[in-house]
């Protein structure tokens, strides 16, 4: 899936105003210029539109945990590159938002999607384990599809 499409769902989904999502950038200290950020919401087709890089939606993802949850625990310096994988971006969504099991399951109902609760689990696995599942493009679309819906009707989180 497009960094740029997984930044637009998730902020479209959330509700995030721009102030939002350059808070979150700075709660990351990444400087964000609004008018960049401005272009990676942009359509492909818009005469302004930037590719996000994979930095950039990492930083915005780390930055909702931290807007949503407050600051990690974990002290400086503890971090490592990860590479940001469909399985990585759903586990710091499901973070942020604080989604236990039945939420999840329930997003990823309204987004057509139905899993067994060990599909479910498999995919929040560390790679390597036995049971992980990758997330798939479609998987990712259906639950920010879902999540979008899981807003837009009042349920609570």
């Amino acid at each position: 899936m497009k960094t740029n499409d997984i930044l637009y769902k998730t902020v479209k989904a959330l509700n995030m105003s721009e102030a939002d999502i350059l808070e979150a950038y700075t709660l990351e200290g990444y400087e964000m210029n609004p008018k960049h950020l401005e272009s990676l919401l942009k359509k492909r087709v818009d005469k302004d539109f930037v590719l996000c890089s994979y930095e950039e939606l990492g930083m915005f993802l780390d930055g909702l945990v931290t807007l949503k949850r407050g600051p990690s625990p974990k002290k400086p310096g503890d971090d490592e590159a990860v590479e940001l994988t469909n399985n990585l971006i759903l586990k710091k969504l499901r973070i942020a938002l604080e989604l236990k099991e039945p939420e999840t399951e329930i997003i990823f109902g309204l987004g057509d999607v139905t899993l067994s609760k060990q599909e479910l689990k498999s995919l929040f696995r560390k790679e390597g384990h036995k049971n992980f599942k990758a997330c798939s493009d479609e998987l990712l679309i259906a639950f920010l599809d879902g999540l979008d819906e899981f807003y837009y009707t009042g349920e609570e989180v």
